[in-house]
């Protein structure tokens, strides 16, 4: 496994200091797929692990604050058994002290799970692969530890931000970036697109799937921004960039406000969903 990353070690420290900034982004808005709405995006994969009498082992790898987990938790399920692993010391002791202590949670990296070969029926994962180094070595884990036949199901991102929003940002964020971001690169170009996530399931996974999920938010351009700052680029920039952004950026935004002083935008997710033979 290779040595732990530059990229890996601003994650790790951007979750030290921001515990929990993945729920509190998501958790509290609907997700739309084509055929259903759910109440968040962490639904969206809840949905997907069946409420059953049998034994049945879930993992939600890099499993942040436990969100995902304590929904699961919720269920009172018997015979499920849950499983969190995280890289991020300072996001398992905020999930230590949400999650009942049923719940094992394991410090670790994707690429090197601590757990026994077919041990697992269920993996998912929130907005987290698409971060991920060497993503080929995380898919073949991922391969390792579930059962012939298990379920693989993933939140990845799609889109930034949904509507012209979206272009407007970029409209101002580019030049920013291109002399004031210090160059950083997260995860694997292929977990962007299906056709690079058939690519790396190929081999080894079946039934691929796909679902575009949409997670609308109509928020005022301050609050906007506020939520933006929790995002890895923005919070990268120094002070001096970033207030060159903010105030590029909401003078941008200003004309697509509603009558009401909001803007309609949100977050464009993709759900990826495969079965290990």
């Amino acid at each position: 496994m290779n040595a732990i990353s530059t990229a890996e070690m601003y994650l790790q420290d951007f979750h030290q200091r921001q515990v929990g900034v993945t729920p509190a982004a998501f958790a509290h808005l609907p997700a739309h797929a084509a055929s259903a709405t759910y109440a968040s995006s962490y639904e969206v994969l809840t949905s997907l692990v069946p409420a059953v009498d049998t034994p049945l082992t879930v993992l939600d790898l890099a499993c942040g604050d436990g969100h995902l987990l304590g929904l699961l938790a919720a269920r009172r399920q018997p015979r499920l058994q849950l499983l969190g692993v995280d890289m991020s010391q300072g996001e398992l002791a905020a999930a230590r002290a949400a999650l009942p202590a049923s719940v094992r949670l394991l410090h670790g990296r994707g690429q090197a799970l601590d757990l026994p070969s077919a041990s697992v029926d269920y993996l998912v994962s929130h907005m987290a692969l698409m971060l991920m180094d060497d993503i080929e070595q995380v898919v073949r884990e991922m391969h390792r530890v579930l059962r012939s036949d298990g379920r693989f199901a993933a939140i990845v991102g799609r889109t930034f931000l949904l509507g012209e929003v979206n272009d407007v940002f970029m409209r101002v964020f580019k030049p920013i970036a291109s002399t004031e971001l210090p160059p950083l690169r997260f995860g694997d170009r292929r977990t962007g697109s299906e056709a690079g996530w058939r690519e790396l399931l190929d081999g080894s996974f079946a039934d691929v799937e796909f679902d575009d999920i949409d997670v609308p938010w109509t928020p005022t351009p301050g609050e906007l921004w506020t939520a933006l700052l929790d995002t890895y680029d923005i919070d990268r920039l120094d002070d001096g960039a970033r207030q060159r952004l903010r105030t590029a950026f909401l003078d941008a935004v200003a004309p697509l406000q509603g009558g009401d002083g909001k803007v309609a935008t949100g977050w464009g997710l993709r759900l990826v969903r495969a079965r290990a033979f």
